[in-house]
């Protein structure tokens, strides 16, 4: 009995130890965007919105130096793949005007969030080609005023 009441305060205890922050987005990413086909995204702290097509809410952020990625859920309303989970890769673009980073959906219907985070297809040094064999889209800064979700 003593042991099952030590072992409850452990996990009591253990509970309340602090968490390390979870890493914030880099400014560069947030705010409205297009890519270079001509789409439109809104990418808040939580939410990756595609306009006019899908929605993901973001649960994790892992930026690097030079990119990162995010983990999200897909909205239950996207036309396909609703309630999976998807990887985001991203790089930032020195000397690509009016490009400022690039995207790649390493994972789009992956049926767990760290099935999602698992996925490594993505490869940032290579923008050109490293998405699955095709290239990163291009996203360039919105005015303000089209911020719209």
């Amino acid at each position: 009995m003593l042991m099952r009441g030590l072992l409850v305060l452990v996990a009591v205890l253990a509970g309340c130890v602090p968490r390390a922050p979870e890493p914030a987005p880099p400014a560069y990413v947030l705010g409205a965007f297009a890519d270079d086909y001509g789409s439109a995204y809104t990418v808040t702290e939580r939410a990756w919105v595609h306009r006019g097509y899908a929605r993901y809410r973001v649960t994790r952020w892992r930026p690097t130096e030079t990119g990162g990625y995010l983990l999200a859920q897909n909205d239950a309303a996207n036309p396909t793949d609703g309630g999976l989970w998807t990887r985001i890769d991203w790089v930032r673009l020195e000397g690509m005007p009016p490009y400022e980073w690039a995207f790649c959906l390493s994972a789009y219907d992956a049926p767990t969030e760290a099935a999602a985070a698992a996925v490594q297809a993505a490869q940032p040094e290579q923008p050109r080609t490293g998405c699955n064999g095709f290239p990163f889209s291009r996203m360039r800064r919105m005015p303000a005023d089209s911020t719209g979700t």
